[in-house]
């Protein structure tokens, strides 16, 4: 890692990389959320080599980061770093602690109660517990969880996304009325719905042939 700090630092430096001199934090930012969705293609290609590969990309991006904030004085990589391990510990009482859990659900109530002490017992808006940079699909799933939207039967679930097609206006609501029920069904199965949008679209993309260029 510390290789790499010094190559972003190098690269940044007065006699460096034009480009690399004249990015900010939020200059970065489609940048971050390109590079995690191509780990996340990678991650379920069964490729180890692909996955490593996107894996450096991502890591490039923290580098780039801590090196930007490391230049302003805020913070720095070894802040990052010191962060996520103390975060990692404190979350996990029942590996580094005295606390006994019986299941992984034990594990999960835990960590929202750890993250409600961290935050001093504050509630935080739902808007704010839902990234902005999610996939309309991811954002929605974690919506209708967050507002108390029950999972459901399979069936029935199913069955609404078929009644609100078939009375949906053809218009932006209506497809966002469809699409709000097919997360629901994807929820009632278990399927994550922008992942397996995602899937199928990679999918496709494979078995289109090769092309030349665009003019």
């Amino acid at each position: 890692m510390q290789d790499l700090l010094t190559i972003m630092r190098r690269l940044r430096a007065p006699d460096g990389c034009p480009w690399d001199q004249e990015q900010t934090h939020e200059s970065l930012r489609p940048y971050l959320l390109e590079e995690a969705a191509e780990a996340s293609d990678a991650a379920g290609s069964g490729d180890p080599a692909a996955l490593s590969d996107e894996l450096g990309d991502v890591l490039l991006q923290v580098a780039f980061h801590s090196v930007i904030a490391e230049e302003a004085g805020t913070f720095d990589y070894a802040a990052v770093e010191r962060g996520v391990v103390e975060k990692l510990v404190r979350r996990h009482p029942h590996v580094f602690g005295e606390v006994n859990v019986q299941d992984s659900a034990d594990v999960m109530r835990n960590w929202q109660e750890i993250k409600a002490q961290e935050r001093g017992g504050q509630p935080r808006r739902a808007e704010d517990r839902v990234p902005a940079g999610l996939g309309a699909l991811a954002r929605e799933a974690k919506t209708q969880k967050l507002a108390g939207v029950p999972k459901g039967a399979e069936a029935a679930a199913r069955a609404a996304v078929a009644q609100a097609a078939a009375q949906a206006p053809d218009t932006a609501g209506g497809v966002a009325d469809v699409l709000a029920a097919v997360v629901a069904w994807a929820r009632s199965a278990g399927v994550d719905p922008e992942l397996a949008l995602r899937d199928r679209s990679l999918a496709t993309l494979r078995a289109l042939p090769d092309q030349g260029s665009e003019p």
